[in-house]
């Protein structure tokens, strides 16, 4: 069975930091793109923006703008896992975060949720001011 497992979530007050993990299993891990896509407060699965992605096979990246500087993405192969490591927390940062899949990289970085192979759970983040 396809598998994506996100973890790491939690409260912190802004400023502070966390680091997500996404366990991925069941399929080939170097063939996809790893998303993290959020949710923010108020807003449908449908409505999810793209943090970051990382493509599994030659290990180029994408941020958004709100988050270049401040969120690192990384890729261990050998244990089929995507990080997010999240430095500075913003309260707009607040939402429900997703690791999602792709077969295509273009829609991690401008179509998401279009493009999503396979989802994971998602885990919350909340920012505290």
């Amino acid at each position: 069975d396809v598998q994506l497992q996100a973890s790491g979530g939690g409260l912190v007050q802004a400023g502070g930091s966390l680091r997500l993990s996404c366990a991925a299993s069941g399929f080939t891990f170097d063939d996809y793109t790893i998303g993290w896509l959020r949710q923010a407060p108020g807003k449908k699965r449908e409505e999810v923006s793209s943090v970051s992605c990382i493509s599994s096979g030659d290990g180029s990246t994408y941020y958004a703008d709100s988050v270049k500087g401040r969120f690192t993405i990384s890729s261990d192969n050998a244990k089929n896992t995507v990080y997010l490591q999240m430095n500075n927390l913003k309260p707009e940062d607040t939402a429900v975060y997703y690791c999602a899949a792709f077969t295509m990289s273009w829609y991690c970085q401008n179509g998401a949720p279009y493009g999503v192979d396979y989802w994971g759970k998602g885990t919350q983040v909340t920012v505290s001011s």
